[in-house]
């Protein structure tokens, strides 16, 4: 078991948004507006402020866009390690693989975010985490919003799971992990290869946690959704956001 801290994360930017056209035809979801900034940029500055200064992101769609306008990272006080795809997205774990395989992260635990998810959560809380050896990832969930009312996974003395069991509550998935590279291994590289699977794979062996998040939390992959976080941080500010 390792008992360093996390000093690396990856975010996922690599999805065409097609939830969000037309305004995403010409603008990549990540760069979107919220409260002033692009929705990415709330990520990066939050784990900055955690500590977390190495940051991979996978990009394909508009992905020179993308990269033009965060560049280095170094206006934010961090790198950025752009991993970059093809015209078709490696999806979830394909593009964490590919980090991988050409370095853009390094063989150890990082964080793992959505990059269409705003949430005030304080990402120190897992600058600390530890996963065993055989522990593939530890999972946020939160109460299921109203587009997800049925939840992703349910939680069963802190172990993540595919089905209830007994009286178990199902819970969604906050699109926020810690994660080994060992949950990729066996991938091929280049192939497009979502996480749920894994992670459905990895659950039958005991081998993902997770605790639930209390955290204001959204997922902006409507415009309705875009409207709500926006009027969200205009009603209450956001002056507890890591990222604000």
């Amino acid at each position: 078991m390792s008992t360093s801290k996390i000093t690396q994360a990856m975010i996922l930017a690599a999805g065409k948004g097609t939830r969000l056209r037309p305004l995403t035809l010409e603008t990549p979801k990540p760069l979107v507006e919220v409260g002033g900034q692009p929705l990415i940029v709330w990520h990066i500055k939050a784990l900055c402020a955690a500590g977390i200064t190495d940051i991979a992101i996978n990009a394909s769609w508009l992905a020179d866009q993308l990269m033009d306008t965060l560049g280095d990272g170094t206006e934010y006080g961090v790198t950025l390690h752009w991993s970059v795809e093809g015209d078709e997205p490696l999806e979830t774990a394909g593009g964490i693989f590919q980090a991988l395989q050409t370095g853009k992260l390094r063989d150890e635990p990082f964080i793992l975010v959505n990059s269409d998810v705003w949430t005030t959560y304080d990402f120190t809380q897992l600058r600390d985490y530890t996963l065993s050896a055989d522990q593939r990832a530890h999972l946020l969930l939160i109460d299921n919003p109203e587009h997800n009312d049925s939840g992703d996974f349910a939680l069963n003395n802190g172990l993540a799971s595919e089905q209830a069991i007994g009286k178990a509550d199902k819970y969604t998935f906050a699109g926020i992990s810690v994660v080994s590279p060992r949950l990729v291994d066996g991938l091929v590289s280049g192939q497009p290869a979502a996480l749920a699977p894994l992670l459905k794979q990895a659950m039958i062996k005991f081998q993902i946690t997770a605790e639930v998040i209390t955290d204001n939390w959204i997922d902006v992959g409507t415009p309705e959704r875009l409207a709500q976080v926006n009027e969200f941080i205009d009603s209450k500010g956001a002056d507890n956001h890591l990222g604000a």
